[in-house]
């Protein structure tokens, strides 16, 4: 797949709710996550721990009320897309989230994912 090709499964799986399923079917084995500086999880690599994060950050949520993921821009072996939540966290309260999420594909994996959100 191309960065295209990726960039538009990637965002068919992430609206039909399918995240994790996302991981395991898009993202390489030594795939590197960066969070904002100083978040917990700051830098995490290889698919498995990225998977476990997702993980833990989908169990920390009580109630999803809405979610969106905006059409990707592909610019060469990058894509972004911006993602909105509207959740109710088990321990915090409900929170509106925006964040701008910028991939990097390389032999038709994601290699690479960072997000940008103000804290």
């Amino acid at each position: 797949m191309n960065t295209q090709d990726v960039a538009n499964k990637w965002v068919q799986m992430c609206r039909e709710g399918k995240n994790m399923e996302c991981i395991e079917e898009l993202y390489a084995d030594h795939v590197v996550s960066k969070e904002m500086p100083g978040m917990p999880g700051e830098v995490i690599t290889g698919k498995q721990n990225v998977w476990n994060k997702s993980k833990q950050w989908l169990d920390s949520v009580d109630d999803l009320h809405s979610s969106s993921v905006s059409e990707p821009v592909v610019a060469g072996n990058f894509f972004t897309a911006k993602m909105t939540f509207d959740c109710t966290f088990k321990e915090g309260g409900r929170q509106q989230m925006e964040e701008l999420c910028v991939y990097e594909v390389k032999d038709g994996e994601i290699a690479s994912e960072q997000y940008f959100y103000t804290l």
